[in-house]
């Protein structure tokens, strides 16, 4: 297992993913693609249930759309893609994820959200030490996200689903996010870090190159993102300070 704690110093840049890096809204997503999910499986009969399980494997770190395509064909289920601007009830990949996003948007408007302490005290020391620093995200909700979370002035770059679909950008875990947000903070992949918590999108960021990945473990399992390709995994961005306190160790398994 890595055990290897990257000195960002030397970093010419970090590319953060945003949901279950530095704010909690993983748990956000979780709850609206459940509640979204089981709508759908019981009105259609479909089983297995819809699991946790089902949203590492699936779901996380991809588009929206891309999500939803991905856990039905798990399931065997095909149904139209549909247009972006499909109506949330509409039974298409967009009209579903559009439900998703509706879901989520309510939840965020109504319970905020704020930054990782551990994550918010590692952004503000690279910050101070004058390291690029942007965000990678296939959330479409990523600038109010960090806007929400007080965050959003400590990143140059931000590469989000809105983005991607405006340049063509393919999901996560296709190199295609990654890349672009090196290339937008004028780094090079292989003399940077990613930092990420999902598998598909480790896997993007070793795909762009980046040779330090840094698997972030927030319920993936820290030996699926080992697999991914993650060069290091730590369970809070806090044990990548550059000073960590006293006491402060790496777990690995």
């Amino acid at each position: 297992m890595p055990n290897s704690v990257p000195d960002l110093r030397r970093a010419e840049g970090v590319l953060f993913d945003l949901d279950g890096v530095l704010t909690p809204t993983a748990e956000v997503h979780m709850r609206a693609w459940q509640a979204v999910f089981d709508g759908v499986f019981a009105q259609w009969g479909i089983t297995p249930p819809y699991t946790d399980a089902d949203y590492y494997a699936y779901v996380d770190g991809k588009k929206r759309y891309d999500g939803v395509a991905s856990l039905l064909h798990s399931r065997n289920v095909e149904i139209p893609w549909g247009q972006v601007d499909d109506p949330p009830e509409k039974d298409t990949i967009c009209g579903i994820g559009n439900r998703k996003n509706a879901a989520f948007a309510t939840a965020l408007r109504r319970e905020g959200i704020g930054p990782f302490p551990g994550s918010l005290a590692l952004i503000r020391q690279l910050r101070d030490e004058g390291i690029p620093q942007g965000v990678v995200s296939s959330s479409k909700n990523a600038e109010e996200v960090l806007e929400t979370a007080g965050i959003r002035d400590f990143f140059t770059v931000v590469i989000d689903g809105r983005v991607a679909e405006r340049d063509g950008l393919a999901s996560k875990p296709a190199p295609d996010m990654f890349r672009a947000g090196a290339v937008a903070l004028g780094v090079n992949p292989g003399e940077s870090v990613a930092v990420e918590d999902a598998l598909s999108g480790v896997e993007s960021a070793v795909a762009a190159g980046f040779s330090t990945v840094v698997g972030v473990d927030r319920g993936a399992g820290a030996g699926a993102l080992h697999e991914a390709g993650a060069t290091c995994i730590v369970d809070d961005l806090a044990r990548l300070l550059l000073d960590p306190s006293p006491g402060d160790t790496l777990e690995t398994e």
